[in-house]
């Protein structure tokens, strides 16, 4: 699936969260004042590609549920496919929480954590948004 195959509001999810990337990282270099923003700019690029994938997972979703006749298949489908979501999300915090032993600074994983959140921010501004057209 390519970008120019997403939906509108697949579109404004994609495009709003490849924008808080450079938020993230800036207000880290703001943070830090020094080169030592870059692992966290590292887990907020970590984490935004993890958010990109699920807004191509959530738009697959989205077009099988609406090809789907029988309402029980589609509800499992919808389950299966928010857990696989969650379970993205879980590998792309647990990555950089473990590496920590091996190393890594943990300012990764609250880079990949921030990034997390701004899915969900954007998932809410999407609902926010689409209530007041």
């Amino acid at each position: 699936m390519t970008i120019s195959a997403l939906s509108p509001p697949a579109k404004r999810m994609l495009w709003i969260t490849l924008c808080a990337l450079p938020l993230l990282a800036g207000g880290a270099a703001a943070y830090y004042r020094s080169w030592g923003f870059l692992p966290f700019a590292g887990g907020a690029l970590l984490g935004t590609a993890v958010n990109a994938a699920k807004v191509f997972l959530l738009e697959r979703t989205v077009n099988k549920l609406a090809a789907m006749e029988s309402a029980a298949k589609a509800a499992g489908y919808a389950r299966i496919q928010g857990l696989l979501r969650f379970l993205l999300t879980a590998l792309a915090l647990a990555g950089p929480a473990f590496a920590n032993r091996w190393g890594l600074p943990i300012a990764v994983f609250w880079g990949a954590a921030a990034a997390a959140l701004v899915y969900q921010l954007t998932v809410y501004s999407l609902k926010l948004t689409d209530k007041k057209r």
